[in-house]
């Protein structure tokens, strides 16, 4: 699936930039999803309160991955529903390129594709993140954990420093 990456158009938001910015191009939006260490997720507990955590995930053909145990809190919303966000980015205000990414989150249980992603895990991560896979999910060290695709429909990008600027594509 490598090489299947869209190039939606980046639209500059004139009310959150500066003067002369221009639109972030998805090629470099792209490879900062790719090259996070962290994430956040952001999902919404049963009676509306939202659940923040930081996750490891990879980023693979138009798409964030992530992993969880069956019985943790953002599993639990998941299953009662699949709107989440996962943002990355930096604590410094006048440098780097935050995102978030807005989409619908779907359990994977597809052995083959489990097992390619687990290489992903281990090849971005180290040899620390190893996983197995057994009846549809990733099996390691803590456990049990469900992998999660999360195929963006919208995705924010603030681009700090001069310029400044916010950048939306739509996927």
């Amino acid at each position: 699936m490598a090489g299947t990456e869209r190039e939606p158009a980046g639209v500059l938001d004139a009310r959150f930039s500066s003067p002369g910015a221009q639109p972030v191009p998805w090629t470099t939006a792209r490879a900062a999803l790719a090259a996070a260490e962290v994430y956040w997720l952001t999902t919404v507990r049963d009676e509306g309160r939202p659940h923040v955590t930081p996750l490891i995930g990879v980023w693979r053909d138009d798409a964030l991955y992530f992993c969880t145990g069956p019985d943790e809190q953002k599993a639990r919303n998941l299953a009662r529903s699949r709107h989440c966000a996962l943002t990355t980015g930096g604590n410094r205000l006048g440098e780097g390129l935050d995102l978030v990414v807005e989409g619908a989150a779907r359990q994977v249980a597809d052995e083959a594709r489990l097992r390619f992603l687990a290489s992903c895990y281990r090849e971005k991560y180290g040899s620390a993140w190893h996983f197995e896979v057994r009846d549809g999910a990733f099996l390691g060290d803590g456990g049990r954990a469900l992998v999660f695709e999360v195929r963006p429909e919208k995705v924010l990008g603030f681009a700090k420093g001069e310029p400044f600027g916010q950048t939306r594509w739509r996927l």
